[in-house]
């Protein structure tokens, strides 16, 4: 599910799909490089989700960052809000950062609802534009397809 709510004065991206899996499980793939280079268009995560810690992104050539900002909230393994900045395109970067967050609900029957929010961006249309739609969408579609398959939706970029 993918809409866009007014929050006050921004629009805030709000993105929702039911995983069978763990709150932990899905907190794992959220924060590990070995599931967000499977995921995350190859790019492998590094942080540890602890609240004031760096979270990164790392482009696929392991040289440069498509992502640099802090954990701004942490409830493992329910809450996790980061900061974002779109380094992955030179157009983006010196657009104001927004923010993310991933809120992990457990349901009976061993599933989740994962609920991404990304908002702040009234000052960073160009990101708001470029996350939208099939951005955040192939994001958690591959996320889910993952953790209940094994395997990606789109092959690694490094094979």
């Amino acid at each position: 599910m993918n809409r866009l709510e007014p929050t006050g004065q921004t629009a805030a991206q709000v993105y929702q799909i039911f995983i069978k899996a763990s709150p932990s499980e899905i907190w794992d793939a959220i924060i590990k490089p070995e599931f967000s280079a499977r995921y995350f268009y190859g790019s492998r995560v590094d942080t540890t989700g602890e609240l004031g810690t760096p979270f990164r992104y790392h482009a696929p050539d392991g040289l440069s960052l498509w992502g640099d900002e802090l954990v701004i909230a942490s409830d493992r393994p329910r809450r996790l809000v980061v900061g974002w900045r779109s380094l992955y395109d030179p157009q983006l970067v010196d657009e104001p950062s927004s923010r993310v967050s991933w809120e992990i609900e457990p349901h009976e029957g061993g599933f989740c609802l994962l609920t991404v929010i990304h908002d702040q961006l009234e000052n960073s249309p160009g990101t708001a534009a470029n996350v939208a739609g099939t951005g955040w969408m192939m994001v958690l579609s591959g996320l889910k397809t993952v953790l209940e398959t094994g395997a990606g939706l789109v092959a690694d970029p490094r094979e």
